[in-house]
């Protein structure tokens, strides 16, 4: 059972990944190293840019068909919540996703990946929680891709989302996984949470009942902003 506390409660020591986890090579190099600073928001970010109940457009929650053609691959409905400690959901909050296509490539120049780009896929989204908080894409089943994190590193198919407040100071990350990869073990940035409870809450689950038939596979997430069963963030 729930409580107002948990909605407050700050995240136990091990649920939250680390500013420096050696695994992650490139943690080392941009980790802070001196203790963080509280700098007070000015008017301008207490105020404004707000985002309306008027964008964004609907469409933008299907990643499928952004060119002339359908984006090619398994075609999958990521579904969920997101919600405060207490089970209170956050409704109309803003909510993007960006991914991988079904290949494992970035539309982004900075992906060099030998893998093809598909021109139909652009691999972002967003939409508006409803009032209840849920929200729902329609999108492409993200392929691995490799890193040079380490030899022959490869990252686990993953999605990311990102919250937002009513401003853009406010904003939250984190990763979504899919469920049985084997590539989670060997995964520095998901190992990057060192209670394994936590780590889980970052894979979604499969629900036939979100699933078309033949057409989509269907995952469930939900976001869970704070409190003890907070969605590690900042990945």
């Amino acid at each position: 059972m729930t409580t107002l506390t948990d909605a407050i409660e700050r995240p136990r020591p091990g649920e939250q990944p680390g500013n420096d986890f050696p695994a992650y090579t490139s943690t080392h190099k941009r980790a802070p190293k001196r203790p963080a600073l509280a700098i007070a928001h000015t008017l301008t970010e207490a105020t404004g840019p707000a985002f309306g109940l008027d964008s964004p457009a609907p469409s933008t929650a299907d990643l499928t068909r952004h060119g002339a053609g359908e984006a090619l691959g398994q075609r999958i409905i990521v579904a969920g919540r997101v919600l405060e400690g207490d089970g209170r959901p956050v409704g109309n909050t803003l909510l993007e996703l960006w991914q991988a296509n079904a290949a494992g490539r970035y539309v982004h120049e900075a992906d060099q990946h030998d893998a093809p780009l598909d021109p139909n896929f652009l691999g972002a989204g967003h939409t508006l929680t409803d009032s209840d908080g849920n929200f729902r894409f329609l999108t492409i089943l993200p392929g691995a891709y490799p890193w040079r994190n380490s030899y022959n590193a490869w990252r686990p198919a993953h999605i990311h989302f990102s919250v937002f407040g009513r401003s853009v100071a406010a904003r939250l990350v984190t990763q979504m996984y899919f469920p049985g990869d084997p590539l989670l073990a060997l995964d520095p940035i998901y190992n990057s949470i060192p209670d394994r409870d936590a780590r889980e809450r970052l894979i979604s689950r499969y629900d036939p009942e979100l699933s078309e038939a033949e057409y989509a596979l269907g995952y469930r997430f939900d976001i869970v902003l704070r409190g003890r069963n907070a969605t590690p963030l900042g990945l």
